[in-house]
């Protein structure tokens, strides 16, 4: 018995030890191979995420007051008209880069909502604080004038976090 015991005590020995080289050797080996594919994956991620940060930053640029403004003939409108299509090309814009939400950090997104509500909440209230029978152009000049007065916009903010967001993509 006892030599039964000397003789199986050893491969036992070296079966466990065998075992926990290859357990480590495959284990490794796996890591290796994840870390490759995240690796590919980002090599291909990456692009379409900083195009992602590319719309995203002129959706912020396309939906600032002094950039709708300048595209349109303000002289044939009421400020009702003025008023509405300002809010149609925001949600227009918005809804066009919904998409693109998948590509960014939730805060993010968060921040871009935030702009596109805050742009809403300042073109009514700007519109309510104007006199009764103002012109469309008195308005615009309003808007023009009150959006940079309070510090930085929501629309900066948003752009500021998502230049951090897009530099710490390509940092990495």
């Amino acid at each position: 018995m006892k030599e039964v015991f000397l003789y199986t005590m050893p491969a036992l020995i070296v079966l466990a030890a065998t075992w926990i080289v290859m357990y480590k050797l495959f284990r490794n080996e796996q890591q290796k191979r994840e870390w490759e594919l995240k690796k590919q994956s980002q090599k291909e991620i990456t692009p379409i995420r900083l195009r992602a940060y590319e719309r995203l930053a002129l959706l912020l640029e396309r939906t600032t007051p002094e950039h709708i403004l300048s595209e349109l003939n303000i002289g044939e409108m009421t400020v009702l008209e003025l008023q509405q299509h300002l809010l149609r090309t925001v949600r227009v814009e918005f809804d066009h880069n919904l998409s693109q939400q998948i590509y960014v950090s939730p805060e993010l997104w968060d921040q871009l909502i935030n702009a596109r509500d805050q742009m809403g909440a300042f073109v009514a209230a700007m519109a309510r604080q104007l006199p009764e029978g103002s012109s469309a152009t008195d308005y615009a000049r309003l808007l023009i004038s009150a959006y940079h007065t309070n510090g930085d916009t929501p629309h900066e903010l948003a752009m500021d976090a998502l230049k951090t967001e897009a530099m710490s993509l390509l940092t990495i």
